[in-house]
């Protein structure tokens, strides 16, 4: 039997990575990918190695963006692995000039085309999409995993109608939760910072979240993880609770074209430790 799984190494602004494979009950990982690269080497080789799985078990690297929490170690990867690194042109052209990525980046370059790449072939494909943040270029990416479809957008300041359509496709679902409205405008950031957050091109409020969720929400869905918690501005707590009222609403309704089906599984992930390795 063949499963989806996908793991969080960390989702925040202290670091992100994300681990995905199609996996074999008998033989373990048969393909994977990891997504940024915000987690040293290795700590990755560390808790991979606590699954059971190791470098091997990913062809290369999937990048968001140009900000230090996503792609703090790339250069580390690049210099140590050689493994492809996937992203669209305009960000191969940023992370070519980046301090951090330095002189071996050149040598993992694997610029993106528009629509539908083959980047495992036969097994794995991936689709970049536009998303609005502060960063030289940020996208976000659909996936499909032997037909499994997966979305993931993270560090997102506003909606975009190209993310919606994926998601209303997907299996499964990564966005962003960053911050709660109230806790921002009352908490420690100088206002700057603030209006820099919920500014358009910053990042996705819980709210914000949430209405997207109810947006997408399809038969289909199976699993919604929320990533890129703010320390300071949210809780899981609340991220979780923002989001779970319109899903619980959505599906309790009984005359909605969902109130027969199975609410899909809400999972705030952990902003500094790894989450478990969930069976999609």
């Amino acid at each position: 039997m063949k499963t989806i799984r996908f793991k969080s190494f960390s989702s925040g602004s202290c670091g992100n990575c994300y681990f995905l494979g199609i996996f074999n009950e008998i033989e373990g990982c048969e393909a994977g990918v990891l997504i940024d690269a915000g987690f040293s080497p290795r700590r990755l080789a560390k808790e991979l190695a606590r699954e059971g799985l190791g470098f091997d078990d990913f062809a290369g690297l999937l990048v968001t963006h140009d900000h230090n929490d996503h792609i703090r170690s790339l250069g580390s990867y690049c210099k140590r692995l050689r493994k492809p690194v996937w992203t669209p042109p305009e960000l191969a052209g940023a992370l070519s000039r980046h301090f951090i990525t330095g002189e071996f980046y050149g040598a993992c370059r694997r610029p993106l085309a528009p629509g539908w790449n083959e980047i495992v072939p036969g097994r794995i494909s991936a689709q970049y999409f536009a998303v609005p943040h502060d960063a030289s270029y940020t996208c976000g990416y659909a996936l499909l995993l032997d037909g499994y479809k997966f979305v993931i957008m993270t560090d997102i300041g506003a909606m975009v109608p190209q993310a919606l359509s994926f998601a209303r496709q997907a299996d499964t679902v990564v966005i962003e939760s960053n911050y709660d409205l109230y806790m921002l405008r009352h908490g420690p950031y100088p206002k700057d910072l603030q209006d820099r957050i919920c500014g358009g091109n910053g990042h996705l409020s819980n709210d914000a979240c949430a209405e997207a969720i109810g947006d997408f929400v399809h038969p289909g869905l199976r699993n919604i993880f929320l990533c890129h918690l703010s320390e300071h501005n949210n809780t899981p707590e609340l991220a979780y609770k923002t989001s779970a009222d319109v899903l619980s609403g959505i599906y309790a309704a009984p005359d909605g074209p969902l109130a027969e089906e199975k609410i899909p599984r809400l999972c705030p992930l952990p902003r500094m430790t790894p989450s478990p390795l969930f069976i999609l």
